[in-house]
């Protein structure tokens, strides 16, 4: 009688220890999160430029922002595409960069994988929510504007001017990665500092009254997550 031997002799083919990170393992989770912080800049972009409902000369007459908002389609419609995209390419990073940091987390576990995971997950609710409107209202701005209600098109100005810039979670997570790089070791310490300036930044801003500009630094930070576990990760391990 023969033995397999196949299934004793396959599980640590490797090269790294149970709990390290797996160095051979394809990174496209980390690229996703690359991509999802170009295309949350390109959102910003969109919304910067979504500007009637902010123009001295329109504000407090809504007939009016709506024939300067029918202009706006374009960008109407680039904020709901890259808004779309970021968030569907924030949800495979955030599940790679959970197993990441569990992998590299202390054999007694760690909470600090799950709230990184869970602040990338708020932030995509927040992107969701903010290019929800967009279709309904682009399109009605693009036919006929005359037949919406000119204060309700006054309210879409506003969302897409705010909603669309909640990034508090990716703060969130900026903080559970410094925290799981400096103290746990759990990733690169270049990544942990710069988790500290951008994530910390992100966060304290959108627990401020200037919430929005967690817009500006958040898609810069992910991006800079994404593209250090992509190609700096393991050079530096």
């Amino acid at each position: 009688m023969t033995t397999d031997t196949t299934a004793t002799t396959t599980p640590h083919t490797s090269g790294h220890a149970p709990g390290q990170p797996g160095h051979g393992r394809p990174r496209w989770w980390a690229v996703s999160g690359l991509l999802a912080g170009a295309a949350g800049l390109g959102s910003i972009v969109a919304s910067s430029s979504i500007t009637a409902v902010y123009e001295e000369e329109l504000m407090g007459d809504a007939p009016a922002i709506v024939e300067r908002l029918s202009e706006q389609t374009t960008q109407i419609f680039a904020l709901g595409a890259f808004g779309l995209l970021a968030m569907a390419l924030l949800v495979p990073f955030a599940a790679g960069l959970r197993r990441r940091l569990a992998e590299g987390s202390p054999a007694g576990g760690s909470l600090l994988p799950d709230v990184a995971y869970a602040g990338l997950l708020l932030t995509c609710v927040a992107g969701l929510m903010g290019t929800g409107l967009n279709t309904e209202f682009g399109f009605a701005l693009a036919t006929d504007h005359t037949r919406l209600v000119p204060e309700v098109g006054v309210v879409f100005g506003h969302w897409t001017g705010t909603i669309p810039w909640l990034w508090v979670g990716a703060g969130l997570t900026g903080v559970a990665v410094a925290l799981a790089a400096l103290r746990q070791g759990a990733a690169p310490r270049w990544l942990g500092w710069a988790s500290v300036v951008l994530g910390g930044l992100t966060l304290v801003a959108g627990l401020s009254p200037l919430q929005y500009v967690a817009g500006f630094v958040g898609p810069v930070y992910v991006l800079v997550l994404g593209m250090g576990f992509a190609f700096g990760d393991r050079a530096s391990r």
